[in-house]
């Protein structure tokens, strides 16, 4: 292979958000429906973690029939004041650059999934258009972008009443995605599972287009999971086995039943993320 012409000014720099939008699929996957749906576990992740850190009981998801997307929460709202290094306010730097957020010491969040200080960025690099409000200190601050480029700066919308949290509302790019239409019951079955595997938390979904809606709250965490799974199933005793432990800071939880049925079912996650190759904690158990 000829070495010529390969010097300094064959690497290309990506700015910003550029190559989220040049190389959508290192980030979310795919282009494709998998990637498309990605996008709004990423926002919700958001919401899930202010849940494990106790700020946060209600996600509310909604379809529009345009077929862009809102997700609300009672967390404690993104900051909105300076950020001390880039200058501009928290909320805008969560949204506009890569590995940005609270998920990096263990302050803030002692446990996180998603893309870690990635995933709101992203998505907002592959969204037309994205918005977001904060409720927080008595007021409602508004922000909002397209194709990852702040529109309109930080700005006092209003009162929230004593409310706090986030109101996220984004349109996927057509330019980048070969599917658009969300599916309501593939982002139903991920929404169950964290209304599961975070016992007490109530999240909602709903559809503008067919009027469908769900509800999920389960007192009950992964037992209530694991019954829910073998529902259709005869259990050999009277309910699930939980075992519950604090290891070395590390929180574990295990629950599990005994049916009829020939077949084992099976699922591991680590911080509400569904690990499907296993890992150490599957080898423990």
């Amino acid at each position: 292979m000829s070495e010529q012409g390969y010097d300094a000014g064959s690497i290309t720099v990506l700015e910003g958000l550029e190559a989220v939008r040049l190389r959508p699929g290192m980030y979310i996957g795919t282009t494709g429906a998998d990637g498309l749906h990605h996008l709004v576990y990423e926002v919700v992740d958001n919401s899930i973690d202010e849940a494990l850190a106790g700020f946060c009981t209600n996600v509310d998801v909604i379809i529009h029939s345009d077929h862009s997307i809102t997700v609300k929460d009672n967390g404690r709202g993104c900051p909105v004041d300076t950020h001390p290094t880039e200058n501009k306010p928290a909320v805008e730097v969560i949204h506009t650059i890569l590995h940005a957020g609270g998920k990096f010491d263990s302050d803030t969040y002692k446990v996180s999934g998603g893309l870690h200080g990635v995933g709101v960025s992203v998505v907002n690099a592959l969204s037309s258009y994205l918005s977001v409000k904060v409720l927080r200190d008595g007021k409602i601050y508004f922000m909002d972008f397209e194709k990852g480029i702040t529109k309109t700066p930080l700005e006092i919308k209003g009162e929230s009443a004593g409310k706090t949290g986030n109101i996220t509302y984004f349109k996927p790019d057509s330019e980048i995605f070969t599917e658009l239409e969300f599916s309501f019951d593939v982002l139903s079955s991920r929404l169950r599972e964290l209304a599961f595997l975070n016992k007490g938390i109530n999240i909602s979904i709903f559809e503008e287009s067919s009027e469908r809606k769900h509800n999920f709250h389960y007192e009950g965490g992964i037992a209530a999971f694991v019954q829910y799974l073998s529902k259709n199933k005869r259990p050999l005793h009277n309910k699930p086995i939980l075992l519950e432990r604090m290891v070395n800071d590390v929180s574990i939880e295990i629950a599990l039943e005994y049916n009829d049925s020939y077949s084992e079912t099976l699922f591991t996650f680590v911080n509400n993320i569904n690990t499907h190759e296993g890992g150490t904690h599957l080898s423990g158990f």
